[in-house]
């Protein structure tokens, strides 16, 4: 019999190194992908129902630039939280507490509040995040950290996407959209809270020298925080864009995905195509033909009841020009940095992108009420083209050298912290490095 049990066993994986640490941590799994559809919707459906309610594109703005400052300071702060009550009610207590302001959102209909709750969201979400993350990261080993981090990754781009489409399902003018984020960020709690797997060692709370950073590489600083302000200028007025353009809820719902489609898509080509020469002339050569891109489609006259394949092509290019900057300036970074500072590097560089998050919604917002829907593109543009400008400076400022030794390019996704980059097999410098030597 115990034979027969082990044939099946290899037959069907389950001697596999990997499938056997799966098991322990599915239910975390669960619990992200809960998170993340929660969050998707929500990021969807604020701007959506802010725009149908009257409010300004300044207001909108100033929501997602709310999110975005929530979202940083929880990536400095939940780690002492969770050093104070440990991470099963930490991570319980924010989860309520997401469920909560998304309720709220519904229930009261003012511009000024949505800025307070969507800051404590973005708190709540990244110390959601972080919990879960040094979580796996505990429970994972280094010969197994590359393959499980690219499946955690793959559930969290999947999860998000699926939390956009839900947008489609009820009336975003209604409350019933808000009730259904509120049961999805509900629902990431009881995986969780019922997980036999033992709770993880503090969290990491690496030091962030921003003058070390910018020392070692003013492209890579630049770079971030320039990828943050595209990034946060697009997902906080994206949806308006479509509702202003008459565009239904599938609409909205297919040119968000598309983007994130075209970010994977792009990034992980891009990614290798930079760790063949100066990953410089690639972020140039990016950001032109991002900036090029979006004047393209600022001058795209949308019909918003078809919008076309053209108009959806153009939002996949658009997606492999927006997301994969900040996948790219990072490795920039580390490239010049000591290779057991990539945690510390990556950490600096994420609070740098936050910075980032925040100002686009709110240089965005009144440019937007001043000149029409379609200058959320051309402000892209611009910032494409100003930070090509300022690389090719730093390229004739500083040559590459010759016996630089580079860090693989490693996809990213959305929602990252400080916690994401322990998890990358990257930050395992000894083990990361004996592989490379070994292929």
């Amino acid at each position: 019999m115990k034979r027969n049990v082990l044939h099946i066993e290899s037959q069907t994986g389950f001697t596999n190194p990997m499938f056997r640490q799966i098991l322990p941590i599915l239910t975390l799994f669960v619990s992200s992908a809960f998170l993340m559809a929660g969050s998707g919707m929500q990021a969807i459906l604020l701007p959506v129902r802010g725009q149908l309610e009257g409010f300004t594109t300044s207001q909108i703005g100033l929501i997602g630039g709310g999110w975005a400052i929530g979202f940083t300071i929880g990536c400095i702060a939940v780690p002492h939280l969770v050093r104070r009550v440990g991470h099963v009610r930490t991570f319980s207590a924010l989860a309520a507490l997401l469920a909560t302001t998304v309720l709220l959102n519904g229930l009261v209909i003012e511009a000024y509040t949505w800025i307070v709750l969507r800051a404590l969201a973005g708190f709540c979400l990244s110390g959601s995040y972080m919990i879960i993350e040094s979580w796996l990261n505990e429970k994972i080993s280094n010969e197994t950290r590359g393959a499980i981090f690219s499946v955690y990754m793959i559930i969290s781009q999947g999860a998000y996407m699926i939390g956009q489409y839900i947008l489609v399902m009820a009336d975003p003018a209604r409350e019933t959209l808000f009730m259904i984020a509120a049961i999805l960020y509900a629902l990431a709690i009881v995986p969780t809270a019922l997980s036999k797997a033992q709770s993880p060692a503090p969290l990491n709370q690496p030091r962030i020298d921003f003058k070390g950073l910018y020392k070692n590489s003013p492209a890579s600083v630049v770079g971030a925080v320039t990828a943050g302000v595209i990034a946060g200028a697009f997902q906080s007025f994206a949806p308006v864009f479509g509702v202003q353009n008459n565009m239904t809820s599938a609409g909205i719902a297919n040119m968000m995905v598309l983007v994130m489609i075209g970010a994977i898509l792009f990034q992980y080509p891009l990614g290798k195509l930079s760790d063949r020469m100066d990953r410089r002339y690639v972020m140039v050569g990016l950001s032109l033909t991002g900036a090029l891109s979006c004047f393209l489609i600022a001058g795209y006259q949308v019909n918003g009841a078809s919008p076309g394949l053209p108009f959806f092509g153009l939002m996949v290019l658009l997606g492999g020009f927006i997301y994969p900057i900040y996948g790219l300036v990072m490795a920039h970074a580390n490239d010049y940095a000591d290779s057991e500072d990539f945690v510390k590097t990556a950490s600096g560089m994420l609070v740098l992108y936050g910075g980032g998050n925040v100002i686009g919604p709110l240089v965005t917002g009144p440019i937007m009420e001043r000149f029409g829907t379609n200058s959320l593109f051309q402000v892209i543009g611009v910032a494409h083209f100003i930070l090509a400008i300022y690389i090719t400076y730093r390229m004739l400022a500083r040559a590459r050298p010759d016996d630089l030794e580079t860090m693989d390019f490693q996809t990213l996704s959305v929602g990252q912290t400080t916690e994401t980059f322990s998890l990358d097999p990257r930050s395992d410098v000894e083990t990361y490095m004996a592989d490379e030597e070994h292929n």
